[in-house]
């Protein structure tokens, strides 16, 4: 048995950290979040469920972003919507872009005034439940107050090593 030293492990460095994450594939979502009258939104992969009753899931949000700043406001509230295979494009844009995120896909208004996407693989809409600081992010719980599946047959959008993923389907054993 491979046997590591205890200092390899206490000065591991962000890189080392975020190259080992890498290698865990993650369905992509686009958390949206409504504070007033403002609205914002962004690609996010640090997403969990956490309780049936009630309903909770969680997101991991970067402090330095915009998105951490509305969720902080008492009156914010979010949506998660799982992201199709087919929209890679919808995730660079909430990922990357700076201004007119929501300028493509079809966006409504959820029980909760959080944007949605109308053809997302599924969505999920939250009040804030909970935060928690945890070093340069904060957890937040949301409590999941409406929920649709829109596009049940789709295939979910994945992201592994750097790259976006598709999901095959597995062959059919013939020798039956």
């Amino acid at each position: 048995m491979l046997q590591l030293q205890e200092d390899i492990f206490s000065r591991i460095s962000p890189e080392q950290f975020r190259d080992a994450l890498r290698h865990f594939p993650a369905g992509v979502t686009v958390v949206t979040i409504k504070s007033g009258e403002e609205v914002h939104g962004m690609t996010v992969s640090a997403f969990a469920s956490v309780s049936p009753t009630p309903p909770l899931i969680l997101v991991v949000i970067d402090h330095r972003g915009r998105g951490h700043e509305l969720l902080e406001r008492s009156n914010a509230v979010f949506a998660v919507n799982f992201l199709r295979e087919d929209q890679q494009a919808l995730s660079n844009q909430f990922a990357w872009q700076k201004e007119d995120r929501f300028g493509i896909g079809e966006w409504e208004t959820a029980v909760t005034g959080a944007p949605i996407l109308t053809n997302a693989l599924a969505w999920l809409d939250c009040t804030v439940y909970s935060r928690h600081t945890a070093g340069t992010h904060t957890i937040y719980i949301g409590e999941v107050k409406a929920s649709h599946v829109p596009e049940p047959e789709q295939k979910p959008l994945v992201y592994w090593n750097r790259d976006y993923r598709k999901i095959c389907d597995p062959e059919m054993d013939n020798d039956d």
